[in-house]
């Protein structure tokens, strides 16, 4: 049922209040009063990635930082207030976190804890590495590639995850593949919106000196990564 005619930012608060306890994501519908002004409402929108379906946008606020987190959509609601471009929210659904059974807790992983732990025992020289992400549930899989888009991906044919290159000296010099802090900064993402799984080293390259060349090449499985 759609909210009584009030700000948008206030409308939010209202329902935010009334999601469930443990609510993980929740999938909103935004109308305009006037469905005129739905392309400027969704101009306002777009750090959020809404789509539209019919009169309505749809987007999908998620625990965690950003603008699809509860805070960077009550900042997009409070410019469309200001606006004075007025419009009705309703939550469609939310998607709560399963109760983990007793136990289980201890036997979660971090990303970013398993990647810290890997990087600390590299050989002091190393210059190259080929990197994995496994992840404990397939359900992970389209959030950590979106999270973790700025490490390039590939898919891994031996885990429920991901294979990545990181070069030591790709911010200063040369190198192929993403640096340590940008790894880390992956993961620290992964970790917000409660992606378990581990990320670790499988083969490491040490006192690589590039010459006419970005990096290295790995072959793994018949495959260039």
């Amino acid at each position: 049922m759609l909210t009584a005619p009030m700000p948008l930012v206030d409308q939010w608060e209202r329902l935010e209040r009334d999601l469930p306890d443990g609510w993980q994501a929740a999938r909103l519908a935004v109308r305009c009063e006037s469905p005129a002004e739905l392309p400027r409402a969704a101009a306002i929108l777009g750090p959020a990635n809404p789509g539209r379906r019919g009169d309505a946008l749809i987007l999908t606020v998620r625990q965690g930082g950003g603008p699809a987190g509860p805070e960077g959509v009550r900042r997009l609601f409070r410019r469309l207030d200001q606006r004075r471009i007025w419009c009705e929210v309703e939550v469609l659904d939310a998607e709560v976190a399963a109760e983990v059974p007793r136990g289980v807790e201890s036997q979660l992983r971090s990303p970013l804890a398993t990647w810290d732990e890997a990087v600390t025992a590299l050989p002091p020289d190393w210059t190259d590495l080929l990197c994995h992400l496994e992840l404990d549930s397939t359900d992970y899989l389209p959030r950590a590639a979106l999270l973790c888009a700025p490490l390039n991906p590939t898919g891994d044919r031996e885990r429920t995850g991901f294979l990545f290159r990181v070069a030591r000296r790709v911010a200063r010099t040369s190198g192929y593949g993403a640096s340590p802090g940008m790894a880390r900064r992956c993961f620290e993402r992964c970790d917000a919106e409660g992606i378990t799984g581990a990320a670790g080293v499988l083969r490491v390259l040490s006192d690589v000196d590039d010459e006419a060349t970005q990096g290295p090449v790995w072959y793994v499985g018949g495959r260039v990564l």
